[in-house]
């Protein structure tokens, strides 16, 4: 347990970091506890969830409210969501890890798709572009999410040409 917890605090590599400049600073600032990082995990988590619920009943509403309205609060359950992890990482290794080169593509990708199902539900009020941009962001979070369990974009992406050959 307590490699876990060095390993997602950052703790593990902290020889390689030096000890001035802002990012330590911002890193020393947002030490917490582990069970508090564990308890603003789930927090954050379940107001996610909940948002992405909140989205759900609003596919009661009338035709033209009811898209812009699920795409804000589902976009807002998955930011939520994603903004968890800090509590698990810290903030900085968050960042640090979301633009590494394994894993920079998915994140812009991820993030525009955040940006525009936003654009196209708020701004542009169209409700066929808002829902294939949600497709989009639920693909994108999702293979964004896979970068982090080893080898599992590599097995989707053999499984992928095998189905396709």
């Amino acid at each position: 347990m307590d490699k876990l917890r060095k390993a997602l605090s950052g703790q593990e590599n902290q020889d390689n970091d030096s000890s001035t400049g802002i990012l330590p600073n911002v890193n020393q600032m947002s030490s917490l506890e582990w069970s508090t990082r564990i308890k603003g995990f789930i927090a954050c988590f379940v107001i996610g969830i909940f948002f992405s619920l909140m989205g759900a009943t609003a596919l009661i509403l009338p035709l033209h409210k009811k898209m812009a309205v699920f795409s804000i609060f589902y976009t807002l359950g998955n930011v939520t969501s994603l903004l968890s992890t800090c509590f698990l990482m810290g903030p900085m290794k968050q960042v640090k890890k979301m633009f590494s080169s394994s894993r920079i593509i998915a994140t812009v990708i991820a993030l525009v798709m955040i940006v525009l199902t936003l654009v196209a539900a708020i701004g542009m009020k169209n409700a066929p572009l808002t829902f294939l941009c949600i497709i989009f962001q639920f693909l994108a979070l999702t293979w964004y999410s896979l970068s982090y369990i080893p080898y599992a974009r590599e097995a989707i992406k053999s499984s992928m040409s095998t189905i396709m050959a």
